[in-house]
């Protein structure tokens, strides 16, 4: 039984099933059903590239939406489902992921930090350092290959601003957003602790400040045990002479300027 999955292309219908729910291989199997139809000068880009690669995205695009670049010459229209790009690809911006033509990741995250919000660029660009799928090296060298393109003066801050100790989306989101709030760029991932040892690792640290900070994910109080783990170990921190402030992933976005007066009112709080 076969099963519609693009513009003029069908998939096993066993195969659909086996992949519904995983957006990876969602996107993979409607990007190859397009790009079959598409020809050989388009590859899969942008979001879908980055479903493939599994980079974590700050926006997520409707799954029936495939992403695909083709190089100036070819045809521009795009198909129903289709966000169409046009952009050169050179060969060291293409690769072969789960057997389909995509962007490479540092082109992926160029391309995205180019043509998003500064804020997701620096989710996608922190994931793919984290991951170790890449190198700072390796993308500035796709922003010298993209240079005047339109979008490529943000792309190139990002790679700058980017840091694969950000442990998660929130933690980047973060970072963005004390940069926004000229909060002091804190050190990432620090063992912290007083006279008996190290009481454990903050998310972020300003030492002039002895202020911590924690960026507080839905599985960090997922149950009683870890909550209350987490306020014995605020305990001592405190008891050292560290500032702790928490906020979630709902703050940091909808108001983040609250969570950066709390920084600067824990930053007083230890001067004085």
């Amino acid at each position: 039984m076969l099963l519609h999955v693009g513009y003029g292309a069908y998939a096993r219908a066993a195969l659909a099933s086996k992949v519904a729910g995983d957006r990876a291989g969602e996107q993979t199997l409607r990007l190859t059903s397009v790009l079959a139809v598409a020809g050989r000068d388009a590859v899969g880009s942008h979001h879908s590239a980055a479903a493939i690669h599994g980079l974590d995205q700050l926006v997520r695009q409707p799954p029936e939406v495939v992403a695909v670049t083709r190089a100036p010459g070819g045809s521009r229209t795009a198909r129903p489902g289709v966000r169409l790009h046009v952009a050169a690809l050179p060969s060291g911006h293409v690769t072969v992921s789960s057997g389909v033509r995509v962007t490479s990741v540092a082109r992926t995250v160029v391309d995205l930090a180019r043509t998003s919000s500064f804020r997701a660029g620096v989710v996608a660009a922190d994931s793919a350092l984290r991951g170790k799928q890449v190198s700072k090296d390796e993308l500035r060298a796709v922003v010298a290959d993209c240079v005047r393109w339109p979008g490529i003066r943000q792309a190139s801050l990002v790679v700058e601003f980017s840091d694969g100790r950000s442990e998660s989306a929130l933690e980047s989101i973060s970072r963005v957003a004390f940069r926004d709030h000229r909060i002091p760029a804190p050190e990432l991932q620090v063992q912290v602790g007083g006279d008996n040892g190290v009481v454990g690792r903050a998310d972020f640290l300003w030492r002039r400040y002895r202020t911590i900070g924690e960026a507080d994910g839905a599985l960090k109080y997922a149950n009683t045990g870890r909550a209350i783990s987490q306020l014995r170990r605020d305990a001592a921190l405190r008891a050292a002479g560290f500032e702790v402030v928490h906020f979630t992933w709902p703050e940091i976005v909808r108001t983040p300027g609250q969570v950066a007066a709390s920084i600067r009112e824990a930053f007083r709080r230890s001067e004085r």
